[in-house]
């Protein structure tokens, strides 16, 4: 075949795979429309007008060959809840000899707090981790903890209270799941592996919860995810559980993001919807779901609210005590509409600024000294050996814990390896965490 014929025959099998997925996706999204017809909505709260108020009224999607696609960022505000039956009044079953059962309901303390920006201007996921225990100002009750919102106002004094922490941020929609919704979510994708860093285990009859976990790599199913993200009995506590939250994120990324998964939602839907409440329309959650899709896994990145435990004597009660100027960093960063003004506002780049924590992973002698000693001679200060991360790996991973990306790459580029990752699961007093991989190994000829 000669080449003018070869070349004309690629594109016309480059448009069959075009016209075949545009007419796989306008299915796919008539089938969820069908499927908001068909089913009842997807709203369950009733917000009164002034509450309604409190969360964007414009147009986020809208439909391109009948797909609906993101049109400007979006911030969502996902809450995770928990309910007992005693929470909501209940009187106690005698039969269930004190056992105090989870109710699919969404009035009770949030659990957990999220806050995900889709940017398509950048091709960013950014997702927020705002620890429950966060010490702030909820509008009628005072300085408390942020996770008292909900059960006091519902979505929308959540809402208030996170854009009031974050400086006036714009929450455009909410979505509430609660702990029964996210056990069949994970089902209905299929489980999730992920490695569990530590054994867990605890015990509470009154609410038939046993947790039971040996460290290593586990394929776990909904009610397995719950029990690994519900532990908080080691020394970071509520912190830790953020860590693990941000690990089960990053692997069901990995395994469940994908065009397969665009094709699912009408049956994840049909399997999760009585427990979920969100003002988002079915043609916005699947612009969302579109965007997840495309998204490159790079550009997934998740952060924590910036901040400490406060200490013993200070209150009665255990709070994260936010920082507002590691705050204002991260929101300009990363939450600011205008990425021009983002770049404006980033700190100047200073190796000695940086706290480089360093976790090796391999059990090879002198692999962390080897860090700490070429990071030195690059002109970083501050860089600590901290206890060793439990899961072999065999990609060196510079975590920005404190979202400073730019200095992560810095990193990388000095050290000649690694993946750079924004997320929250490095060193707590760190700026970058250094978890250290077997590629490091290699490049220093460290390995047996």
């Amino acid at each position: 075949m000669s080449q003018p014929a070869k070349a004309n025959h690629l594109r016309w099998l480059w448009l069959g795979f075009g016209l075949t997925g545009i007419a796989m996706l306008s299915a796919t999204a008539g089938a969820l429309l069908a499927v908001s017809l068909s089913t009842k909505p997807l709203m369950q709260a009733q917000l009164s007008a002034e509450e309604a108020a409190v969360f964007s009224q414009g147009d986020i999607s809208t439909t391109n060959l009948r797909l609906p696609e993101l049109t400007r960022p979006v911030n969502i505000l996902v809450l995770g809840i928990k309910v007992l039956s005693s929470e909501i009044g209940e009187a106690p079953n005698p039969a269930n000899n004190g056992y105090d059962p989870v109710v699919n309901s969404f009035e009770g303390l949030s659990d957990t707090m999220l806050l995900l920006r889709f940017n398509p201007q950048t091709q960013k996921l950014i997702v927020l981790s705002v620890p429950r225990d966060t010490r702030t100002l909820v509008e009628g009750l005072g300085v408390t903890k942020i996770n008292a919102a909900n059960a006091s106002g519902g979505p929308a004094l959540s809402a208030r209270a996170v854009s009031n922490l974050l400086g006036g941020i714009r929450i455009d929609r909410y979505v509430r799941i609660n702990v029964q919704g996210v056990e069949k979510l994970i089902d209905a994708l299929g489980g999730v592996t992920v490695f569990v860093p530590q054994e867990m285990k605890y015990k509470d009859d009154t609410q038939h919860l046993y947790i039971d976990f040996k460290p290593g790599k586990q394929h776990l199913n909904g009610p397995q995810v719950q029990n690994f993200l519900r532990f908080r009995y080691d020394k970071l506590g509520d912190i830790g559980r953020v860590q693990r939250q941000q690990m089960v994120m990053r692997a069901l990324v990995e395994q469940a993001l994908n065009p397969a998964t665009l094709g699912k939602v009408p049956q994840i839907l049909s399997v999760v919807q009585s427990h979920i409440d969100t003002n988002l329309t079915v043609e916005e959650l699947v612009a969302l779901v579109g965007f997840g899709v495309k998204t490159n896994r790079s550009n997934i990145q998740m952060l924590m609210v910036p901040g400490d435990f406060s200490d013993a004597a200070q209150f009665e009660a255990s709070y994260w005590l936010p920082n507002r100027r590691g705050i204002e960093r991260m929101v300009s960063q990363y939450f600011d509409s205008d990425d021009s003004t983002n770049k404006k506002n980033r700190r100047a780049f200073d190796p000695s600024d940086l706290r480089i924590a360093i976790q090796d992973s391999t059990g090879q002698p002198g692999a962390a000294e080897a860090i700490v000693d070429q990071l030195k001679q690059a002109g970083y200060r501050d860089v600590y050996i901290a206890d060793a991360w439990v899961e072999p790996l065999s990609e060196t991973r510079i975590v920005a814990q404190q979202g400073d990306d730019e200095g992560a790459k810095a990193i990388r580029q000095s050290l000649g390896v690694g993946e750079v990752r924004v997320e929250s699961t490095g060193n707590l007093r760190s700026d970058i965490t250094i978890k250290i991989g077997k590629d490091w190994l290699q490049k220093k000829n460290l390995s047996n």
